[in-house]
């Protein structure tokens, strides 16, 4: 598989994770990219039309995108369970999946108002209510602690530890854990797993 990437895009570290915890990360050969709402770089435009990462290529030259499918792909592919195949526990992961990947769309829409919107263009309602959607994620995820996974996680696992490491590199100042103990507890475990340290975001 080839992988568009960028190291700093929480929707690639997703696939990351999944591929390190299904023993497969060393197969993907990652293509540099640079995706920018604005700025479309069309060699991810090229194969994916909505010139976004990550976006994947398969051994027979098929396009796969966004992290959901790949996500899942490599999970089906590889036998892994980290997608439950049917009943409540499958509805389970892919909701709390829908809901770290809602946080991590607020947070990445919150980052591009920062940082590529003009500041003379600056519109503050916007960001606030981005951010007012990470916190009540973020409390939904709290309720949700005590049940969450470290060994045999789901993809809605997987996904929560992204975004939360994701709100630790571009927002450390929201301190997310003062308010969400249970949750700071379950990231302190989650976190400690190779496959997410290999693969933390850096500039």
């Amino acid at each position: 598989m080839q992988l568009y990437y960028a190291p700093t895009s929480p929707f690639v570290r997703k696939v990351m994770v999944c591929a390190h915890l299904l023993g497969v990360a060393g197969s993907i050969e990652q293509l540099a990219a640079a995706a920018h709402p604005v700025k479309r770089d069309k060699r991810i435009g090229s194969f994916n039309p909505l010139a976004q990462v990550p976006s994947a290529q398969i051994e027979d030259g098929a396009p796969l995108y966004d992290s959901r499918v790949i996500c899942e792909y490599l999970d089906t592919t590889h036998r892994g369970g980290l997608f439950p195949a049917a009943g409540p526990a499958r509805w389970q992961a892919l909701t709390r999946q829908a809901l770290g990947d809602g946080l991590l769309n607020a947070a990445v829409l919150t980052r591009y108002e920062r940082v590529a919107r003009p500041p003379e263009l600056h519109w503050q309602p916007w960001e606030d209510g981005q951010l007012e959607k990470v916190r009540d994620a973020l409390a939904e995820m709290e309720r949700q602690a005590a049940a969450l996974a470290v060994e045999g996680c789901a993809i809605g696992e997987i996904t929560f530890g992204c975004a939360l490491g994701y709100l630790d590199f571009r927002f450390p100042e929201l301190d997310w854990r003062g308010a969400h103990p249970q949750l700071a507890a379950w990231f302190a475990r989650f976190d400690a797993q190779p496959a997410m340290a290999a693969t933390r975001p850096h500039d």
